[in-house]
């Protein structure tokens, strides 16, 4: 484990260019645009200003994003993590995670890659809170945050409208101190 944001598991990683085509498979997916609140498909042209522009500071854009690799293999993308809504002051950020391909899913990507941005949250923000917010039926996203330490904290009620009517989405948040777990490797 030589880096900041790396363990045995994953490797948590700035963007670079070659993640293009990675992020226009994961922005233009409608099957998970109800969870990204997205409405409209983004342009590569938009995606690469948005890589271009990833190298400025969080404390600039007030948001992050990383790319969830394989520890064998960080060249290629499994998902991203978000931190958005980065309030300095306030001292904490929104979190917001997705492993794109179903074959990927199961693995402990997300885990680990959470648990990991927490640490570096904590630790090298300084922050003393993070934020989720999960639509009710989304029971594998609730057991993931439950399981790395976030507690609910309130529901929105009709929340989140779909083509099949309306979701509850609940929020959950890790207040600082907190024992980030650690799962054990197999």
């Amino acid at each position: 484990m030589g880096s900041l944001l790396q363990n045995e598991v994953v490797i948590l990683r700035g963007l670079e260019p070659e993640d293009l085509e990675f992020l226009y498979q994961c922005e233009n997916n409608p099957q998970i645009w109800t969870v990204s609140n997205t409405l409209v498909p983004y342009t590569r042209y938009v995606l690469k200003q948005y890589i271009a522009d990833s190298q400025l500071d969080i404390y600039t854009t007030k948001q992050l994003r990383l790319i969830i690799a394989s520890a064998e293999k960080p060249e290629i993308p499994v998902g991203a993590i978000d931190l958005f809504d980065f309030d300095p002051y306030h001292q904490r950020a929104g979190v917001g995670i997705l492993i794109h391909q179903e074959s990927d899913r199961g693995k402990g990507f997300a885990f680990y890659a959470l648990t990991l941005l927490m640490e570096y949250c904590f630790q090298h923000l300084h922050l003393h809170q993070l934020y989720c917010n999960i639509t009710a039926d989304n029971s594998k996203s609730i057991a993931l945050f439950e399981k790395a330490g976030f507690k609910k904290c309130g529901i929105k009620k009709d929340w989140i409208k779909t083509a099949n009517g309306w979701l509850d989405e609940r929020m959950f948040q890790a207040v600082k101190p907190i024992d980030i777990p650690h799962a054990p490797f197999k």
